[in-house]
């Protein structure tokens, strides 16, 4: 019994010391980035600039892989109940605020079953509209809203995206509900928008700078505080009088609830020198994405945005009384 107890003594420093080591070896395979949405729209784009840097400060390929459905939820759940290695990653946008208030059954907590890594960027939204729509600012725009409010109708990507919580946002401040029309993602909510069959939408310059540009669809207004450079001849809504309305779509990653420390810090360090890379934030800015700061490239900055986002939308949904099962 004396020989069997100073046996198993000596194997726990050495099951500790391989633990260890495990974590100063990491990543020794690909790292898989999920994205809750569908390949081509604005988190997608973001996220694939990303990988690609953060591949090259890993020095391991860091995966994208695309998991839409149910407003983001589903990839959220799958990597909050993955095996907390460092290996299944989440970059989500501000949906991972909303959905405590969007859902009545969520299935995971953004606040507990997660390690944070750091925020990544933040992209500016655009109210924009169909190029047949007749105001020409958005003074003009909000007095038609409130005038013809039962015939128009404003899509967005789905119930919990970006757009739809622009939208939300827009009507409150205008104070006139108008229809909207829920489309499976960004590009579909596009298309029909370029197609006159939707009169408005609020989405993010990942999505809509080019078709700015190309006069595809009609601009009102950046919600920033001040002029974007990819959009510098849109003013901002604050320059025509809606004070406030400034909605940034920030993002960021995670990884799941239990995660070594040492594996978080690898992971901290590269996203550090990611939102810093030159490249990175030059290929981002052409589509008005703007990377974090380092400060906020950070477990303890991502975790003060979030609560200070779960506190601030939660109010707006509740009241809109927009949920979903």
């Amino acid at each position: 019994m004396k020989i069997r107890t100073v046996l198993c003594a000596s194997m726990v420093p050495l099951a500790l010391w391989a633990g260890s080591v495990t974590a100063q070896d990491y990543p020794t395979k690909q790292i898989s980035l999920a994205i809750p949405f569908a390949a081509g729209g604005p988190t997608d784009t973001l996220g694939r600039n990303l990988a690609v840097v953060m591949s090259q400060q890993l020095k391991q390929q860091v995966i994208v892989e695309n998991v839409p459905g149910a407003g983001g939820t589903i990839a959220s759940n799958r990597v909050a109940k993955a095996k907390p290695d460092g290996y299944s990653l989440l970059l989500h946008h501000i949906g991972m605020s909303t959905a405590p208030a969007l859902y009545r059954k969520l299935t995971f907590n953004p606040l507990t079953d997660y390690e944070y890594i750091g925020q990544v960027a933040d992209v500016p939204m655009t109210v924009i509209a169909k190029t047949g729509l007749p105001p020409d600012n958005l003074a003009e725009l909000i007095a038609y809203v409130k005038k013809n409010k039962e015939k128009l109708n404003l899509g967005n990507a789905g119930l919990g995206a970006a757009s739809h919580l622009c939208g939300l946002l827009f009507m409150s401040r205008i104070e006139a509900d108008i229809t909207t029309i829920p489309y499976n993602g960004t590009a579909p909510a596009m298309t029909a928008l370029m197609g006159g069959q939707i009169d408005l939408m609020c989405d993010q310059t990942t999505n809509t700078t080019q078709q700015i540009k190309s006069g595809r669809v009609k601009v009102y207004g950046v919600t920033t505080g001040q002029r974007i450079p990819s959009l510098s001849m849109v003013p901002t809504m604050a320059e025509q009088g809606m004070k406030g309305f400034e909605v940034s779509v920030w993002h960021g990653i995670y990884a799941s609830k239990g995660t070594p420390k040492p594996v978080v810090d690898k992971l901290v360090a590269a996203l550090q020198a990611s939102v810093q890379d030159a490249q990175f934030k030059s290929r981002i800015g052409e589509l008005g994405a703007q990377a974090v700061s380092k400060d906020k490239a950070t477990p303890e900055g991502l975790a003060k945005h979030l609560k200070a986002e779960i506190d601030k939308w939660g109010p707006i949904i509740k009241k809109a009384g927009q949920y979903a099962d």
